[in-house]
């Protein structure tokens, strides 16, 4: 099983009530996430279920639902909700929304469809709270149409099968770990910048070639005393080092790609701008970060921290 820890909530809470038609979404959204987790269980999956009833508010309802999801340690988390248009008795049928799973969310949604409903596959969508907050790869499943008969009907006959789809869906899913980040857990330390000794005034970055290719990173103007790009690394930007496979990650996907960066000790967590190779696999170390993202992050050298690599917003940083 690809994802052996799961998080799964309903995507409204009991107070902020989501789309309401022939069937209510918030009730119906808890009857699958339920349903949903039992399934998962039988596949011998860990999963923890959540359903807000104390938010009063649409934006503390869904900042309740990510903070839940984001306290937990999981691989995946899954949003359950269900869409609305206008009454009709034609069907409308299923989609999975994601921003990085793009396979799985077209699997997911294949597997609701062979149940009877219309596949409308996965969509990409940037917007949303949820999807552009939660810390693992995500996916939302819209499951049907509240105010369409035809779904509805479906869902009603289907609904065992159709929890069961998505479980199987999600337990088929080794296809999709090249879309999966790694996530390394251990030590850490700082690099680069004016005041690193450890590198050499002309020692240059390993895939970043000038300052043009990636001028966020960089002071205005070189150290005196220096001519390499490590120590014109601007130590107030979140940027960090790890030992990148180019196999997988060539070095001209690195610029620009991002890494998210979270204490053990205090919690805190920084989206972090991918820089150079390192550290040196003897240092036992798993990555060398800024001296701004470490003082953001409240830690010191050797420290433990948590790098989920690669790791992807809807919204530019």
């Amino acid at each position: 099983m690809s994802y052996g820890r799961v998080v799964i909530s309903s995507g409204h809470g009991s107070l902020v009530r989501g789309a309401s038609g022939i069937i209510d979404e918030v009730d119906e959204a808890r009857k699958v996430v339920e349903q949903l987790a039992k399934e998962l269980d039988y596949l011998g999956v860990e999963v923890k279920t959540f359903h807000d009833d104390t938010s009063t508010s649409q934006s503390q309802n869904l900042e309740t639902i990510v903070d839940y999801h984001n306290e937990q340690s999981r691989d995946l988390d899954i949003s359950v909700h269900f869409n609305a248009y206008v009454e009709t008795e034609k069907g409308m049928g299923t989609e999975v929304l994601y921003i990085s799973q793009s396979a799985l969310a077209a699997r997911v949604a294949e597997a609701i469809a062979e149940c009877g409903l219309i596949n409308r596959g996965g969509k990409k969508r940037t917007d949303l709270y949820f999807l552009n907050n939660t810390d693992r790869p995500a996916i939302l499943i819209e499951v049907c149409f509240v105010d369409s008969e035809t779904d509805c009907s479906v869902y009603d006959v289907e609904f065992n099968a159709i929890c069961q789809a998505i479980a199987g869906a999600l337990a088929d899913a080794e296809g999709d770990e090249e879309e999966r980040p790694d996530v390394l857990t251990g030590e850490v330390s700082w690099f680069g910048g004016p005041d690193d000794d450890g590198v050499d005034p002309d020692e240059d970055l390993a895939f970043i070639y000038s300052v043009e290719d990636a001028p966020y990173l960089f002071l205005a103007t070189q150290p005196e005393g220096t001519t390499g790009l490590a120590r014109r690394l601007n130590p107030n930007v979140p940027y960090i080092a790890l030992r990148f496979d180019y196999d997988v990650h060539p070095k001209d996907t690195l610029v620009g790609a991002l890494a998210l960066v979270r204490a053990t000790k205090t919690g805190r967590q920084m989206i972090a701008f991918a820089a150079d190779w390192g550290p040196h696999i003897d240092t036992g170390r798993i990555a060398d970060i800024s001296p701004g993202l470490m003082t953001y992050l409240g830690i010191e050298t050797d420290d433990e921290v948590e790098v989920i690599f690669p790791y992807t917003r809807g919204e530019p940083i």
